[in-house]
């Protein structure tokens, strides 16, 4: 470009990354919570965010120059897509570009759930020896066990092809009919058998306004008694009182929390101080690998701007 854009990151890129659109545009590194954030975007034609800064209405109305909008990571529900189709606003993403990050964090929490272990930091005599082993023993293995995935997209079916391989049973539930051969060996099952058959729940839905609390008490309830819960998805997808109080009911059962809602949450977050109710802050996608894939949405915000087609322009509206 002979006369370079203005363009505004507002949350984390890789420095190759940041570095490359820097040389191809005139960036502002300015933080979505910062005071001069407004007057940043104000003369901007590209805006690049992750996960935290919310373009609505009021956004887009001080940023009139705005022509797209890069979403360095997978979810597109921190944008609102009508309001950028309305004022023609490209909205590119990296669609895949956590996937192998998620499904290697959900098999990792699964893992360290249902394997216990005895670190030895001394010897030990064969007393102890005999002990340790005789009372580090796994209930539960894999192969034994049914995962229920809740919807089949990019992350459930790798977690699928995965989940087979190790020797799981898996069924899922989705919006769609997917054919059976790009299900990876999956069962296509009702909602409510997917939430009363599985063993281990993983939720992989995407944070559209219609998913809010749809794992609802009914479906909560239907639940094992040792069930395995597991999202990575969004916080606000799982009613979250009604979740704690299975787990309360449910002493065997074990929420494994990746997603909350609100972020960061507050004292009064229902699952907070239960002994089954594993938090943790949001850490699905953080590899290196991810983050630099994800990063890489900046060539689809330059590719926009001089007028060729971008890679993955998500859907408006």
């Amino acid at each position: 470009m002979t006369n370079p854009h203005i363009i505004v990151q507002s949350e984390h890129l890789s420095k190759p990354a940041s570095k490359w659109l820097a040389e191809r545009c005139e960036l502002v590194v300015c933080n979505h919570d910062s005071p001069g954030f407004l007057e940043a975007i104000s003369n901007a034609v590209g805006l690049v965010v992750r996960t935290y800064t919310i373009v609505d209405e009021k956004l887009l109305d001080t940023a009139p120059n705005l022509k797209v909008i890069g979403r360095a990571g997978t979810g597109l529900d921190n944008i609102d897509l009508d309001e950028c189709r309305k004022r023609n606003i490209q909205v590119v993403y990296t669609p895949d570009a956590n996937t192998q990050a998620v499904v290697e964090y959900v098999i990792t929490l699964l893992t360290n759930s249902l394997r216990p272990r005895a670190i030895l930091t001394s010897s030990v005599d064969n007393n102890d020896w005999k002990y340790l082993r005789a009372q580090t023993c796994a209930i539960r293995q894999l192969s034994d066990l049914t995962l229920g995935i809740l919807g089949l997209g990019r992350i459930g079916k790798r977690l699928a092809e995965v989940s087979k391989a190790i020797g799981c049973k898996v069924i899922y539930n989705d919006l769609i009919d997917i054919p059976s051969d790009k299900c990876f060996g999956a069962e296509p099952v009702s909602l409510e058998q997917l939430f009363s058959d599985a063993d281990i729940l993983s939720v992989h839905i995407d944070g559209r306004a219609g998913n809010a609390k749809c794992i609802s008490e009914a479906l909560i309830n239907l639940m094992k008694e040792d069930v395995v819960f597991i999202n990575t998805s969004r916080g606000f997808v799982v009613d979250t009182q009604c979740l704690a109080d299975f787990l309360r009911d449910h002493p065997q059962a074990l929420a494994l929390i990746d997603v909350h809602e609100p972020e960061p949450f507050g004292s009064d977050y229902p699952l907070l101080g239960l002994p089954n109710a594993k938090l943790y802050p949001h850490l699905a996608s953080r590899t290196e690998a991810a983050m630099e894939n994800m990063s890489w949405v900046v060539r689809d915000v330059i590719a926009v701007l001089e007028g060729t087609k971008p890679q993955n322009p998500a859907p408006l509206g």
